[in-house]
């Protein structure tokens, strides 16, 4: 119910009244059943955009930092998180790791949208970076299509490190539902959960016109980090 009402009532027309967001092919998402969402990721607030935008309910896995937050707005944050349908999932690696897929994959057996960034994180300079494989043992384990999504802009919203967006228009490319039901029964194969993933992070590319780097953004942020 308090996602509806901050869908339909609140966030809902807030945001499009402030942003008044551009959208092409919404018509091309599924109405019904399982369907993983695959986005690039440029800014916090597309955990925010895209859910309202899209008709159906999308539960996006979050960094479960967003839920331990103390204090007030800590609090709220987390109060925010959970009834937009955001999923905590830690990122450590490991049985972790196993964890967030299964918490993915119920989601998407009781016939869900779910929502994932390929890139495991945001680009930290609008770029697209090589996509993680755990999107493509979701779409075999979970028997489901997915739809690639391209952002437009929400970087120059809100970049990294600030705390109130800036009022600009932004947009959203929904692309073909892609099936990769031919590879069904192969989720033990790296080299085709490598394939699947970079065929969704080149629909990406040509959805965004970003540019392609094919290394993992978390590599650059840690080279960033080590050089200060």
């Amino acid at each position: 119910m308090f996602y509806w009402i901050m869908k339909h009532l609140v966030a809902g027309p807030l945001v499009k009244g402030i942003f008044r967001p551009w959208v092409e092919g919404l018509e091309k998402i599924p109405q019904q059943g399982g369907v993983i969402l695959a986005s690039n990721h440029l800014s916090f607030i597309d955990s925010i955009i895209l859910p309202l935008i899209v008709d159906r309910r999308v539960s996006f896995l979050a960094k479960s930092e967003y839920f331990t937050q103390k204090g007030i707005k800590g609090r709220l944050t987390r109060a925010f998180m959970l009834a937009t349908g955001q999923l905590p999932i830690d990122r450590s690696g490991g049985k972790a790791s196993e964890d967030s897929l299964n918490t993915g994959l119920g989601v998407l057996a009781r016939g869900d949208m779910l929502g994932i960034y390929p890139e495991g994180t945001r680009s930290p300079d609008a770029k697209l970076y090589r996509g993680r494989t755990g999107v493509a043992r979701m779409i075999l384990e979970g028997r489901v299509p997915v739809v690639p999504i391209a952002m437009i802009d929400t970087e120059k919203v809100m970049p990294i490190g600030t705390r109130l967006p800036k009022v600009r228009r932004i947009g959203m490319i929904v692309g073909d539902p892609l099936d990769f039901s031919r590879f069904q029964g192969m989720e033990g194969d790296r080299f085709i959960l490598r394939s699947i993933t970079d065929e969704i992070m080149y629909e990406l590319h040509a959805l965004s016109n970003q540019e392609y780097v094919d290394v993992y953004a978390t590599s650059v942020k840690e080279r960033a980090s080590l050089s200060r």
